[in-house]
């Protein structure tokens, strides 16, 4: 039995839900975005939440059960919230700027990187070391905050670079005499 597949998604006030067949939209505050649920699963609107079960009990279905579950809490929270990843810079001379819809990038290199933002993200600096990356949609704007990322990953020596909020960054001791 699946733990995740088994709790309602409860939708949020100010969040409009319809199933139709496979297909579950949701509308809200931030914009819309639907989902189509895998055949192995069945889907249901009722109370103000939507269920998912397995149609069969089998391995594929059970394991497509929780994953309908946590994308359709993932549709749910990028409505109504949206969702957020912070980046620091560290380092001398880095940092970074938004100049229009690019993101401008001073990480040491003999030129800047200039990131084209996309159109379903926005990327905010609100200090020259600090990148803010909002959206909608949970997995892009991970998939953003990587390839920023990507750029000047943190290194183990002194720590410079491009590194989540949250991220912890294990630190090596330099060559010894």
């Amino acid at each position: 039995m699946s733990r995740v597949g088994k709790k309602p998604v409860a939708v949020p006030s100010g969040v409009t839900a319809s199933v139709d067949g496979q297909i579950v939209k949701m509308k809200g505050a931030k914009g819309e975005m639907s989902f189509t649920v895998p055949e192995e699963v069945s889907v249901a609107f009722a109370d103000g939440s939507v269920t998912v079960a397995p149609r069969m009990e089998t391995k594929v279905a059970r394991s497509k059960w929780g994953l309908s579950r946590a994308m359709l809490q993932s549709i749910a929270d990028g409505v109504s919230k949206g969702f957020e990843k912070k980046l620091e810079i560290t380092g001398v001379g880095y940092r970074a700027a938004v100049q229009g819809s690019t993101l401008k990038l001073s990480l040491g290199y003999s030129h800047d990187v200039e990131f084209p933002i996309p159109s379903d993200i926005q990327i905010t600096t609100p200090k020259p070391t600090e990148i803010v990356v909002t959206g909608m949609e949970k997995q892009r704007v991970g998939q953003i905050a990587a390839e920023i990322r990507e750029w000047r990953p943190p290194e183990p020596y002194k720590g410079k670079g491009v590194r989540y909020a949250d991220e912890f960054i294990f630190r090596k001791e330099g060559k010894k005499k």
